[in-house]
């Protein structure tokens, strides 16, 4: 596995904070995913726009569709995060 240096939530400033705050209210917490991206604050800002483009935008697939298609492509890829 791979080392990547990050950002504790606890620790993060400025824009970085506020992406982490926004994650904490979406979802409770800040995950992984999100602090592999936390030394690029705006990276990690697009990343979270497309994830949620993806996931709640107009499509002809539902949420749950959506979310088996995500779930089934982790596990491929084995990606248990």
């Amino acid at each position: 596995m791979a080392w990547i240096q990050t950002v504790k939530p606890e620790d993060a400033t400025g824009e970085l904070k506020q992406e982490y705050d926004a994650a904490a209210r979406r979802a409770g917490k800040v995950f992984n995913i999100l602090r592999v991206q936390s030394l690029n604050a705006p990276t990690l800002h697009a990343s979270v726009e497309l994830y949620l483009a993806t996931m709640h935008g107009p499509c002809g697939l539902s949420r749950a569709e959506r979310e088996m298609i995500a779930t089934v492509v982790s596990w491929a890829n084995r990606c248990f995060y």
